[in-house]
C-alpha cells in the first residue's frame, strides 16, 4: 500500500471528521482519563499519522523516560504499517524521523515559561517548523489556570496546535462517565477540544467520546476507539 492510500483509510480522519476537521491550530486539546488506559499511545498515534502527512512534531515528555517515548513510535509504527502493509516501511520511517523531536522536562524543576521559551528557540532558531506540540505526562489538573493560558497564547502566537494528555494526580478526584475527572473543570474555558477516554469491558474497547469540541459541550461518541490489545485508535 502506498502511503497516500494509508493516510486516506487511517482511522484518524473519522477521528478528525468527529471533531469538525481536527483541532486546529492555535487551539489546545486534551485527552483525558485514569491511569494506564493508552493515553500516551493514543497520543503517539495522532503524533505518527501527523508524521506521515508530512507534518513536524515536538513531543513533549514530562515522564523522565525518552527512550519509552521513542520505543512507542517505533511500536505504533509497525502496527500501522503492518496493518495495511505499507510499501518499504522501513524506509518510510526512516523518513519521517527528521519530522520529529522528541524533548524532556521535569514540570517540578521547570517553569511554563522557560519550557515554552526552548519550544520558540527550537522553532524559531532551530530551524523546525512545527506543526504540532504534544505535551505527554503534563500534569494538567494541578498547574495553574495562568500556566494553561500560557500555552494557549503560545499557540495561537506560533500557529500550531498543541494536545495534552493527562491523568489526575491527585486522590480526591471525581470522575464523569466519560472518564473527565472534575479537577478539568477550571480550565474548560481555555480548552478547545477534551476527550474522554473510559474503558468499557462489556465492548473490550477504550471509548473515546469528544466532550467539548470547539465552543460546544457536545458529549460525542467518536466513532473510533481504542484497541485495548494495540493502543492504537481504531474504527
Amino acid at each position: 500500500m502506498e502511503i497516500q492510500e494509508l493516510n486516506d483509510l487511517s482511522p484518524l480522519r473519522v477521528f478528525d471528521e468527529s471533531l469538525g476537521g481536527g483541532l486546529g491550530r492555535g487551539n489546545l486539546g486534551v485527552l483525558v482519563s485514569r491511569h494506564g488506559v493508552g493515553k500516551t499511545a493514543c497520543l503517539v498515534h495522532l503524533a505518527t499519522d501527523k508524521l506521515l502527512r508530512g507534518e513536524h512534531v515536538i513531543h513533549v515528555s514530562f515522564s523522565g523516560n525518552v527512550e519509552h517515548v521513542i520505543n512507542w513510535y517505533k511500536e505504533v509504527f509497525r502496527e500501522v504499517s503492518e496493518g495495511r502493509s505499507l510499501d518499504d516501511a522501513a524506509s518510510v520511517y526512516n523518513n519521517i524521523l527528521s519530522n520529529r523531536v522528541v524533548m524532556n522536562f521535569s514540570q517540578e524543576n521547570v517553569t511554563i515559561e522557560k519550557v515554552l521559551s526552548s519550544l520558540e528557540t527550537l522553532i524559531k532558531h532551530g530551524s523546525f517548523k512545527a506543526d504540532a506540540i504534544l505535551f505527554d505526562g503534563y500534569k494538567l489538573t494541578i498547574a495553574t489556570e495562568d500556566d494553561v493560558r500560557k500555552i494557549k497564547q503560545f499557540a495561537e502566537s506560533m500557529n500550531l496546535e498543541v494536545w495534552f494528555s493527562v491523568s489526575p494526580v491527585r486522590a480526591d478526584v471525581v470522575y464523569d462517565k466519560y472518564g473527565v475527572p472534575n479537577t478539568m473543570l477550571k480550565y474548560i474555558n481555555l480548552i478547545d477540544v477534551l476527550i474522554g477516554l473510559i474503558y468499557n469491558e462489556e465492548r473490550d474497547k477504550v471509548v473515546m467520546t469528544a466532550v467539548k469540541s470547539h465552543g460546544g459541550m457536545v458529549e460525542k461518541p467518536m466513532g473510533v476507539s481504542l484497541d485495548p490489545k494495540t493502543m492504537l485508535i481504531s474504527k
